[in-house]
């Protein structure tokens, strides 16, 4: 690492500079819409900050000065590589009589799951937390991505971390108007996005929070049991008339429950006896997904996100890249019987 000029003792400035870690990590995560891209940011803000601390004069917040660099970085990032999607914003709905995957995609395609630990603080005002866990939505972030930069820095900061306007113009070096006039672009951007519905509105206002209640514990205690057992007419009684099935790394998706049903009973019939372990992912409730394993035991299969609106299950994104994602939300690859 580079030297500098040492003005507080390093495993200080670690303590100090690790704080903002868990804040960075949801700020980048949103913009880049990849856990692991957002990792990588946050690390390389770390790095530079630790750099270039002998140089930080203190004219503005530590926090200002990290979401400065952080914002900078994650540019960096956007600029070399195409808009990530969800499998609903590569094509239209298709039907479960395909039966074909077809072919994986890149890594790079996708918006990314997250655990919620990662990016989301673990107490503070409900208000907040609630707002911080919608902006987390798979949905949401995909919607993101269709913003450029600037204006989807000036959304989160403004609408998600309720900053004041002169702090985001300061951050941007730009000015109170213009952060303003980004903000509506933004929001007209997201309302016009069928991945979202509705732009948010002013301090997060009308982001459709839904509070984790009792009802919403039923609902997915239902779905793992229905699931677990494989009795369809259980699960698809849970299901919304516009509930999707996507399976990333392939494009291939289905809308409503009488093509997800479909699918299930015909190429995704191996999931019959699959046991799941639950966790928390996106805002909402996922669950590991392990199929039998003609060894014995129980291989992994899908990471489940499971999005519910209007007391239904609303989208199912399996996550079949379980190399990559069970070890980021501490699962296990194997089950034993």
């Amino acid at each position: 690492m580079t030297e500098r000029t040492a003005t507080v003792a390093d495993e200080d400035l670690g303590e100090l500079l690790d704080q903002y870690r868990s804040q960075l990590t949801g700020y980048c995560y949103r913009l880049l819409g990849s856990s692991f891209e957002a990792d990588d940011a946050v690390q390389d803000t770390m790095v530079r900050a630790w750099r270039s601390y002998d140089r930080f004069e203190g004219r503005s917040a530590l926090r200002s000065w990290l979401y400065r660099i952080a914002t900078n970085v994650c540019f960096d990032h956007i600029a070399q590589r195409k808009r990530r999607e969800r499998p609903m914003g590569l094509g239209a709905a298709q039907t479960a009589e395909e039966r074909n995957l077809g072919e994986q995609l890149s890594e790079e395609t996708w918006v990314e799951p997250v655990p919620d630990d990662r990016v989301l603080p673990r107490d503070g005002d409900p208000a907040d937390v609630a707002v911080g866990r919608e902006s987390i939505r798979l949905a949401f972030v995909a919607a993101l991505q269709y913003l450029p930069p600037k204006q989807r820095a000036v959304l989160i900061l403004r609408e998600v971390l309720r900053w004041q306007a002169s702090e985001v113009a300061e951050l941007l070096e730009t000015s109170v108007p213009s952060v303003n006039s980004a903000l509506q672009r933004a929001r007209a951007t997201l309302s016009a996005q069928a991945h979202y519905g509705s732009a948010p509105g002013a301090d997060g206002a009308n982001l459709p929070t839904e509070p984790v209640d009792e009802d919403k514990y039923e609902l997915l205690e239902k779905y793992l049991d229905a699931f677990e057992r494989y009795d369809m007419p259980a699960l698809v009684a849970l299901l919304h008339d516009e509930a999707t099935l996507s399976m990333p790394p392939y494009a291939l998706w289905m809308r409503g429950p009488v093509q997800i049903e479909r699918w299930m009973v015909g190429p995704g019939a191996e999931c019959r006896g699959s046991r799941m372990v639950p966790v928390r992912a996106n805002g909402t409730f996922g669950f590991g997904q392990y199929r039998i394993s003609p060894t014995g035991g129980y291989d992994a299969w899908a990471l489940q996100v499971i999005d519910t609106a209007d007391g239904k299950v609303t989208g199912i994104n399996a996550f079949l890249d379980v190399e990559a994602w069970y070890p980021l939300f501490g699962l296990p690859l194997h089950l034993d019987a």
